[in-house]
């Protein structure tokens, strides 16, 4: 059962806006365990215009359900714009978000995983000791379209 917090505050999603949007989405899909929920997308009209201050403007994706939370937890609503700007460099020093990071089972496995699909190391498999945490194995990783991603598993 969740916990709700005392002013009733919840996350609710993250969003990752695509070039293309169902490549991005099944490589989620494939590599991360999240599942599609709720209908497609397709936002357009008066209401997107004066959200966005970008008349004219269409945009169409889903959200993901992440894993691990249970059927109310918190997704990644992959969306895509008629018109994209163009990106800017992903870095892991660029301020601003800079990665998600996914706790995963097998290491090895959902780096080939994320490597068979398009993706990219960033840097190298490390084992570091944290104090007071525990073990951690860890990676920084892209994903199909160079949105870094972090692999790790406690020990």
């Amino acid at each position: 059962m969740e916990t709700p917090s005392k002013s009733g505050i919840r996350y609710a999603h993250t969003n990752l806006i695509a070039d293309d949007w169902r490549r991005l989405m099944q490589f989620y899909v494939e590599v991360f365990d999240c599942v599609p929920v709720s209908a497609e997308r397709d936002h357009h009209g008066p209401h997107i215009d004066a959200l966005t201050a970008m008349p004219g403007e269409r945009i169409r994706g889903r959200h993901l359900r992440l894993p691990g939370h249970g059927e109310s937890g918190p997704t990644i609503e992959i969306f895509q714009y008629t018109k994209n700007a163009p990106p800017p460099h992903k870095a892991l020093n660029v301020p601003g978000f800079a990665h998600l990071a996914f706790e995963v089972p097998d290491m090895e496995r959902t780096r080939r995983m994320v490597l068979e699909r398009g993706g990219r190391d960033v840097g190298q498999l490390v084992t570091i000791d944290i104090a007071g945490a525990g073990r951690l194995t860890l990676i920084y990783m892209a994903d199909s379209e160079g949105n870094i991603v972090e692999l790790q598993k406690w020990h």
